[in-house]
């Protein structure tokens, strides 16, 4: 990390890191996974969480691509003229856990469910500073990546 990005939301992810990881919480008293981190397990109402680390790596579990810009409180940056279309899914990460997520790919042809997928932290935007704004995302593994 450098004095020019900082992260979209604290705790999201573990950043800068040569293996980054999402962060989310498990409750000490049934087990139950949350992202993002929680205070409260809505599965059996106990205040024991602990923020574990949910790993780097998962498989999409579904997904689509977004080919129209968002509607408000959206902050990418983009116009309507300069929106770029995007991938978005469900990644089952490996406690069992499904996390909403952007995609790095946005080819359907490229996406297909079960599909290995890594973490990795990219720009999401330029704030009103020039800094960037840094998100998670998820990649398709290539074969020679899962080597």
């Amino acid at each position: 990390m450098s004095a020019d990005q900082y992260p979209i939301h604290e705790g999201l992810f573990i950043w800068p890191d040569a293996s980054p990881s999402l962060l989310g919480s498990r409750c000490e008293s049934c087990g139950e996974y949350f992202f993002p981190c929680q205070r409260g397990c809505s599965n059996c109402s106990s205040d024991q969480l602990k923020t574990v680390e949910l790993g780097n790596s998962g498989i999409l579990w579904s997904w689509t691509v977004q080919s129209f810009m968002p509607k408000e409180p959206y902050k990418s940056g983009e116009d309507k003229e300069s929106f770029t279309p995007y991938g978005v899914g469900y990644i089952e990460m490996p406690c069992g856990l499904r996390v909403e997520s952007r995609l790095t790919e946005n080819d359907p042809q490229k996406l297909r469910i079960g599909m290995p997928v890594k973490l990795k932290i990219e720009q999401f935007r330029t704030d009103e500073h020039g800094k960037g704004v840094m998100s998670y995302a998820f990649s398709p593994i290539e074969p020679e990546d899962a080597r």
